[in-house]
């Protein structure tokens, strides 16, 4: 993996790629192999007070499984010889990874033009007139395009790279490294929970996140909304006002997607029967499961379990590129997303 650093780049997006593949291990061994680059190696500045030093230049992008661009400044020029790097490891194969306004520079770069990329909210406006060949979207917290993925801000870096990891060496490996990391391995949601709305001060009790976390513990039982709204002591109106002003969401949009995500994980991880994961979910039946869990995740259940079963660490080619074990679907076909974005 080869990652961009440049002049006043943010010590933690750049941290994110190297923490998260830097971090796993298979059977004692690493699969992944960081490699911190620049346009011009040597002694970098940062925001944070102190320099860093990287030694390795753009010639590692042609060489590299996966290309990442942490980070990005909105009045900063793509350089043509940054430019070039990126469409050279395009070309060879590589999977170019933009984190938070790192899919300005991909964007900018003409790689993704007539296609989608995602970024942080607070830019995607910005961007969309910046390069208006290039759809923005502000609504996920990753977008995978197979050759090219592209996340929203801060935090989501960690959810799209853990969703790399799961691509590459199965669910498992990355639920432990999740782990390790204290985050949760697969994070359902949508940037419309961050864009700016009334936040609790942190002193106070908030009644919706009590009522989001005994949810959590009760989806195997029905959960009927006057019943939810008693949980955070409000009327159901006051409860699904306050609850989308929270989320983003209407209580039921987002119930669902905790269903879908636990019987997400309960496939990925036991052998037990689509009957018994509906009833652990609260689909009640196969039949419902599999038609929310389609509608949601775009998959059926059956089909996402194989996926993830099938898992195994990648293999390396005879050039020594490690490929992924789970092939992403073809670009011009289909875009993985995540997010929230049908209704209940």
């Amino acid at each position: 993996m080869a990652v961009l650093a440049y002049d006043d780049i943010s010590p933690f997006h750049l941290s994110v790629p190297s923490l998260v593949f830097g971090r796993v291990g298979i059977g004692g061994k690493a699969p992944y192999r960081v490699d911190v680059c620049a346009e011009r190696p040597g002694s970098l500045r940062t925001p944070a007070g102190f320099d860093i030093e990287v030694r390795h230049g753009l010639d590692r992008f042609v060489r590299a499984d996966t290309v990442v661009i942490p980070s990005w400044e909105r009045d900063m020029p793509l350089s043509p010889e940054l430019r070039t790097a990126l469409h050279q490891a395009h070309t060879a194969g590589a999977r170019i990874v933009g984190l938070c306004l790192g899919s300005w520079a991909i964007a900018v770069s003409g790689l993704v033009d007539g296609r989608e990329v995602t970024t942080h909210w607070a830019g995607a406006a910005a961007l969309a007139r910046a390069c208006p060949e290039v759809r923005v979207r502000a609504d996920t917290l990753w977008s995978d395009l197979g050759d090219v993925i592209t996340s929203a801000g801060v935090a989501a870096a960690l959810d799209c790279c853990l969703h790399l990891v799961r691509n590459d060496l199965g669910s498992r490996a990355a639920t432990e490294l999740a782990r390790e990391l204290v985050t949760a391995p697969h994070r359902s949601g949508s940037q419309a929970q961050y864009i700016p709305v009334a936040v609790p001060d942190a002193s106070d009790d908030d009644p919706i996140e009590r009522a989001m976390v005994w949810a959590r513990t009760h989806l195997d039982q029905p959960i009927d909304l006057d019943g939810w709204a008693r949980v955070a002591l409000m009327s159901r109106r006051t409860f699904t006002r306050r609850f989308r002003d929270r989320t983003g969401n209407s209580p039921q949009q987002w119930l669902l997607h905790q269903r879908a995500d636990r019987a997400r994980l309960l496939l990925e991880t036991t052998d037990d029967t689509m009957e018994r994961i509906a009833a652990d979910t609260g689909f009640g039946t196969a039949v419902s499961l599999r038609h929310h869990f389609h509608r949601i995740l775009g998959t059926s259940p059956a089909a996402h379990r194989a996926l993830f079963q099938d898992a195994r660490p990648a293999p390396v080619s005879e050039s020594g590129r490690m490929r992924p074990a789970i092939q992403p679907p073809e670009a011009s076909d289909r875009t993985w997303t995540q997010g929230l974005s049908s209704s209940a």
